[in-house]
């Protein structure tokens, strides 16, 4: 962390204004069934094993790439204020892959006429190591694509 306690150097964000209401938007996060449908990148497909919403639970998920590779991950929910909030650290890593670790904070804005603000900031515990995800997994684009992805799921 800089001394001013910034840590833009080494976060991926995301903010993107929905047209769907706050209350939806949340359930499409956090239904273990739901989610399955939207979460990942393009091409992508995800199996929960586990989803445990609420602080100290755990959401463990498989993602699945058009290519056959598996992306295992380990979630645990940090913060749950339903439906505006959510903060979790997440590991995992493909099979011979870097070893991912992050902690997500995930706010559901209100903006009335059921539009919703949806921003998601990922903190690395690094600059180097975002940049190595980003590079290897591509973190930035794949967050882009789920937003669309969960866009279309909403409509």
């Amino acid at each position: 962390m800089t001394a001013t306690g910034s840590t833009t150097d080494r976060e991926i964000s995301l903010s993107r204004v929905f047209d769907a209401p706050r209350e939806l938007i949340w359930k499409a996060w956090t239904d273990p069934v739901g989610i399955s449908n939207w979460w990942g990148p393009e091409g992508f497909s995800t199996t929960t094993k586990v989803m445990d919403l609420r602080p100290g639970g755990v959401w463990d998920h498989t993602m699945h790439g058009p290519d056959g590779t598996d992306y295992p991950n380990h979630t645990e929910y940090i913060e749950v204020t339903e439906p505006e909030l959510l903060v979790y650290s997440n590991e995992g890593a493909k099979k011979g892959g870097t070893y991912v670790k992050f902690v997500s904070t995930v706010t559901f804005d209100d903006l009335g006429n059921g539009k919703t603000r949806l921003t998601v900031r990922t903190v690395f515990p690094s600059t180097e190591l975002r940049d190595k995800i980003d590079a290897e997994y591509g973190a930035s684009k794949g967050l882009a694509d789920m937003f669309s992805r969960l866009a279309r799921y909403l409509s």
